[in-house]
């Protein structure tokens, strides 16, 4: 039902869905709206994985590395009309299997939301006391 791929380029409708959804999850203000911002985004990502449902995103992820040892996870959504059925399971498992085939040895991620659960039953463990901290910058 669903193709998963690597993008490399996206094409016009997919930066405008993705665009979307970085919205939908309150990622981004709405006044950010340039598409070219995603192309820039999957560019400067170690691997972005789009989950299609004919012409429609129904889930990504990224992630993000300093192409060596360490690598982040980044920006995993399903579409809600798409949740319970493994795609986020799947999108997860596919960019740890890239990482790992390209050597990173480390991969972290920020649970928020609570999907803490869903990443623990990826084999994903607590950071004992590390916080997650984040500032937005002008």
């Amino acid at each position: 039902m669903f193709e998963l791929s690597f993008l490399i380029e996206p094409n016009d409708n997919q930066k405008k869905q993705i665009l979307s959804i970085y919205h939908k999850r309150k990622w981004w203000p709405e006044t950010v709206n340039d598409p070219e911002r995603i192309h820039r985004i999957v560019q400067g990502s170690h691997c972005f994985v789009l989950a299609m449902d004919g012409d429609n995103v129904a889930g990504m992820g990224r992630a993000l590395s300093d192409k060596t040892g360490d690598a982040y996870i980044h920006d995993v959504t399903v579409e809600e009309k798409f949740r319970h059925q493994g795609l986020g399971r799947l999108i997860v498992r596919k960019i740890i299997d890239r990482l790992v085939q390209d050597g990173i040895t480390w991969v972290g991620l920020i649970a928020e939301q609570n999907s803490h659960i869903f990443y623990e039953k990826e084999n994903f463990q607590t950071m004992g006391k590390a916080v997650p901290m984040f500032k937005w910058v002008p």
